[in-house]
This record gives structure tokens, sequence and C-alpha cells, in this order.
């Protein structure tokens, strides 16, 4: 396993002059030895590129890559001693599942008593045990694919495991239990795991470490709480959470603050730089009063969903469109009533130039 320093940029054509011309924008960051994180963005926001570039199948067009202290921007996969995961299930149809799981072992000559022994491990792992002796080709594509999985893993010495949305071809029925079982052996293991995926449940449930990436630009690198809590861009506001943040305008004006054009009263103190600001907060903070209650923004109510485990309210203030969370036993309004929005208290955040206002 390895610590893996990334100083670099990327770009697909020659010569790239402007931001819109690289697929991965100037990034400095590093993924820790024994790290689980997750690579997680929209599609074409450069997460694959970059770990291909990590993993060796593409030279940095900028910068350079370092496992450990030791430059390996232009090593082979095989140098750099990578395990990769890909998206569909790269397996030998015509080999049993343990003769798939030990492949990786026999191409380095490893004894084949440790070669038993780690299959078996990494089998029990899976929970194909059972499925040991049956050949692949007669297997489902989800189960084909948790053998590319115990392919990625049964290298004990690898520098890291890199994954590339290994779950599309999985059963979503059975996602959940392949993410809980990748978190378990992560645990176990103390594998570098680094997994790529556009599914925020999939990043949030797994890594410990998200890096959330948009336009080809890192935009922030935290736990799944911090990126809930306080989102460092707009993005990520609006990208984690389910419905994401909701956003304002507002403005500092001396001592008052207006949020879409109504001056509101803080109540925590907090210090804001004078001019335009955007305000967020998240829907399950977004509290609802009654209409005539003092520092509140006056909204209309246009929609009611009860989700099951939460009640979805739908509201507009002063032309502009926001989501509530409440309890699933809380007393929802109704639509077309006239309610009171309390959109400032300790979780609201306020952004300029799409950033987080220290």
């Amino acid at each position: 396993m390895s610590r893996i320093d990334l100083d670099l940029a990327h770009a697909y054509r020659p010569n790239p002059k402007e931001d819109a011309d690289y697929a991965l924008l100037p990034l400095k960051m590093s993924f820790e030895d024994g790290g689980a994180y997750a690579l997680l963005g929209p599609s074409g926001c450069g997460k694959t590129t970059m770990l291909n570039i990590m993993s060796g199948l593409l030279i940095p067009s900028q910068g350079s890559v370092t496992f450990d202290g030791r430059d390996m921007t232009r090593a082979t996969p095989q140098q750099r001693n990578i395990a990769q995961v890909f998206q569909f299930p790269v397996i030998y149809d015509t080999m049993t599942v343990a003769e798939n799981l030990a492949f990786p072992l026999r191409n380095r000559k490893v004894p084949a008593a440790q070669i038993k022994a780690r299959v078996g491990q990494i089998a029990e792992m899976l929970e194909m045990s059972h499925q040991l002796d049956l050949r692949a080709a007669n297997l489902s594509a989800d189960q084909k694919q948790k053998i590319s999985l115990g392919r990625g893993l049964v290298r004990p010495d690898v520098s890291a495991v890199l994954f590339d949305e290994p779950l599309t071809v999985i059963d979503p029925h059975l996602k959940w239990q392949l993410r809980r079982k990748l978190k378990q052996i992560h645990h176990e293991l103390k594998l570098t795991l680094i997994y790529v995926t556009h599914d925020q449940v999939e990043a949030l449930t797994f890594a410990d470490h998200v890096v959330v990436m948009t336009r080809g630009k890192v935009v922030q690198m935290g736990t799944p709480d911090a990126l809930f809590e306080r989102p460092a861009h707009t993005f990520v506001g609006h990208f984690i959470g389910s419905p994401g943040m909701n956003f304002l305008p507002a403005s500092q004006q001396g001592d008052s603050l207006l949020v879409a054009g109504m001056p509101l009263t803080r109540t925590n103190g907090r210090g804001l730089p004078q001019g335009e600001l955007t305000l967020g907060i998240r829907p399950e903070y977004l509290a609802l009063a009654p209409a005539s209650a003092d520092a509140c923004l006056s909204a209309t109510v246009r929609q009611v969903q009860d989700i099951g485990t939460y009640v979805l309210v739908s509201c507009e203030a002063m032309g502009h469109k926001l989501k509530a969370r409440l309890a699933p036993d809380a007393a929802a309004p109704a639509v077309g009533d006239t309610v009171g929005l309390r959109v400032l208290d300790r979780h609201t955040c306020f952004y300029r130039n799409e950033e987080l206002v220290a």
C-alpha cells in the first residue's frame, strides 16, 4: 500500500489555453496509505481521467504522480502495482471462480498454498465460497462483477485498488450489500481503496473521505459529514443531499442583511463581508413558522409530498423556490398556505463567487 500524491493537470488536446481545454484543471492532493476514498461528480467531470492517471493507463500532460515520494508519472500499472476494477466485469468465462480469483497471484508466481488461502479468504468475504468450483460463464452479471471485485482485492501487496463505477451492472437490490462488504473488507485488509462514482449514496456510505468534482476541478475533499454540513462550494451543496441545498440571493449592507430583498435580523453574531452573497440552507434545516413570525421569509406552499420517511414541502418566496424536509409526524401545511421560513440558524452557509465564506 502507498500514499499517492498528485500535482498535475491534464488536457486531451495540445496547447490548452483556457479552463474548457482541460479534462483536469491544475490540482494538488494526496491519498493516504490505507484510506477509503470516493471520487464523486457528474459524468464528464474528470473522475475517470484522474483514476486512469493514478493507475498509469494515462500520463498527465502536466505535473507528476508520486507513490510514497517516488516519482511514478511514467511508470506502467505493473510497476505501480495497481489493481483496477472496471465498470463491466473483466473475467475469464472458461475458468472457474477460484481460477479467476487466483489468476493475479499465479501470474506473480505466488506459492500454491498461499494462493489457496488468499482465494478462500476473499471468496468468504464476498460470500462466494460455495461457488468456487463453478465456471464463470454460468454466473449472472452481478456475480461476475463480484469476481472482478475479488480479483482486485486478492493481491495483499497492491499499492492501491481503484474502482471505476464497479456497481453499475449490479442489481439495485444487491448494491447496498456489496457497498457494506467493501467497507468491511477495507476495515479488515487495510487496503488503499479509491472508488469512482456519480452516485452520492455509494460515495457517502463507502468512503471515509469524498472528493467532489465538477468541470475538471476538485471543489471539496472531506468527510461525508463535512460535505453535508459545510459545503465549501455551491456545487457541493447542490450535488450532495436529497434534495440539494436551497440557495437565495443575499446582501450585507452595513449592519443589515437582505435575503431575497427582505431585511432579516441575524441572531448568531457572525460577521459577513459587505456586498453581494448567496445564502445556502439545507431542506433538513429550513424550519416552517407562522406567516407573521419575526425574522422569517414569507412564502407560499406550492406542493406537499409524503415520501414516507419524511414530508417534502415545496415553497415559493419572492420568486425563489425552496424545499423543506419535515419529520413524517410533523404538522404539514396545505398547498396554498402562506408560511414563514426561518433561513437563518447555525446551519446556514454564505457563499461569494460560489465559494464558502469563512
